[in-house]
């Protein structure tokens, strides 16, 4: 029976690493299926921290999952399964159309992503995720806060300093030379940053 399969962690959590062994194995194994990313890098690839990559379907805002798996799949036997990086960044109707591949295809479904944006909150996506999946499973890895606690959060940083406001997604850099990066804090650090 297929299943909607939700795994979560924070950035440097072994998320696409693990959705790309996935993929890996169970293309191995002679089943057919895509891999799927938004709102990566531009390169259409599942790129893991440790240096391993994987092309991959680019989703679209608003793009229609059900439609591109039937495009990208349309010259053979029908696809088994999908694996979904960043599905943070997908739309709510999205993580829907996921929930009814499972459903009504018959397609084993592996989402990766964030729990949390810098503000602490839960992505769109990800709350319809943990509503709808079947089976939610926290990816385990040894990410730590400069403290040494495991790390819980990501702060964003602008010029250095934490910020707790503005849009979910932003590009690297605000085009006024103030560079944003993000960094992992155990909630006591993500609350009180100053506070070493």
């Amino acid at each position: 029976m297929a299943e909607l399969r939700f795994f979560y962690g924070t950035m440097g959590s072994g998320k696409s690493t693990m959705a790309l062994l996935i993929h890996h194995n169970l293309v191995l194994a002679g089943q057919r299926g895509l891999l799927v990313t938004c709102q990566e890098r531009g390169d259409g690839a599942v790129a893991s921290r440790l240096g391993v990559s994987r092309p991959a379907i680019e989703l679209a805002p608003g793009a229609d999952i059900s439609q591109r798996c039937r495009v990208a799949l349309s010259d053979g036997p029908p696809p088994q399964f999908l694996v979904c990086d960043e599905a943070q960044f997908y739309t709510v109707d999205q993580i829907e159309q996921l929930a009814e591949l499972v459903d009504d295809d018959g397609l084993d479904v592996y989402a990766f992503g964030l729990l949390t944006d810098f503000r602490g909150r839960l992505f769109p996506a990800t709350a319809r995720l943990l509503e709808l999946a079947d089976h939610r499973e926290v990816v385990r890895s040894e990410a730590r806060c400069w403290c040494g606690r495991p790390a819980t959060h990501h702060a964003r940083l602008v010029a250095g300093v934490q910020v707790r406001d503005g849009d979910t997604i932003v590009p690297g850099d605000l085009g006024q030379g103030d560079e944003v990066t993000y960094e992992l804090r155990c909630r006591r650090h993500w609350h009180r940053p100053d506070r070493r």
